[in-house]
């Protein structure tokens, strides 16, 4: 997201090398999903220019290669995730996470198989897995099953809450688009280890995401009284606000608890003037 193309002359300085831009956006945001991954594997100079530009606990969720979670679905996976995880190695400690999404029709059934995934992982990392199949959300049986399969594995349940998006109907061409490409899944406040991952996605109307998201503020806030270390990802549909959205939910969590650490102050956009 830091070579968001919206976000260069507004919240990022431009021009700007792109081996500068994570350097900007981490003045914004001390975490970033790694949606590109899931792409390609990433070149290893690549990541090493990505640890060279953030702080030690700067946050990389980073999401396996497709090639792993959709088209072998886990199975006869060692080589490409051998070439993932020696690509990451730069990261170290900044990897906080590997981000597993499994696709929509990852069911119940395929549970043994994402047992058996999980428990071939390296120890060094932690892993949280996004499910979109309905029947873990609607089945509580199934949800159970899921939940013992990730606490075997310490794995956290990547919580992905759409309701604010599909409360009313588009009201921008953007929305349109999220309402056919994201899938309807219930807000779920539950943390299964002390490193839950939310992943919200509310309007293009600022006001509406606000105010989607104010029940997640009690509950990440619950979360670090409880010695927790939660990840919030805010997004919306056309992201264009989405950094300083991501630094008002941060603030109003901090009303809340104010021993969590202010954020930096960002990097300026343009060019600081006298007048």
């Amino acid at each position: 997201m830091w070579t968001y193309a919206p976000w260069q002359g507004r919240y990022l300085p431009a021009p700007l090398s792109p081996r500068e831009r994570l350097r900007a956006y981490a003045s914004w945001c001390n975490a970033v999903e790694g949606n590109t991954t899931f792409y390609a594997i990433p070149p290893r100079d690549t990541v090493t220019s990505w640890a060279g530009q953030t702080a030690p606990d700067f946050r990389f969720i980073l999401k396996l290669p497709k090639v792993i979670t959709h088209e072998r679905r886990l199975a006869d996976a060692d080589e490409p995730l051998r070439a993932f995880l020696a690509a990451i190695e730069p990261l170290g400690q900044r990897a906080h996470a590997l981000w597993i999404q499994l696709p929509p029709s990852f069911g119940p059934g395929d549970l043994g198989a994402l047992a058996g995934f999980l428990g071939r992982l390296p120890r060094e990392y932690r892993y949280a897995v996004e499910v979109r199949h309905r029947a873990f959300f609607e089945d509580p049986r199934s949800g159970q099953q899921f939940e013992e399969t990730l606490g075997g594995a310490g794995a956290e349940w990547v919580t992905f809450d759409t309701t604010a998006l599909f409360d009313s109907p588009p009201m921008s061409a953007a929305e349109r688009e999220a309402w056919n490409k994201k899938p309807r899944l219930p807000r779920r406040p539950v943390a299964l280890t002390s490193q839950p991952i939310v992943r919200y996605i509310g309007r293009d109307d600022g006001a509406r995401t606000v105010a989607g998201w104010r029940p997640w503020l009690d509950t990440v806030a619950g979360w670090l009284r409880e010695g927790r270390s939660p990840t919030v990802f805010i997004h919306t549909p056309d992201n264009v606000d989405a950094l300083e959205l991501a630094r008002r939910f941060h603030e109003d969590v901090r009303a809340r608890v104010p021993a969590v650490k202010p954020l930096p102050e960002p990097v300026p956009a343009g060019p600081l003037t006298l007048f």
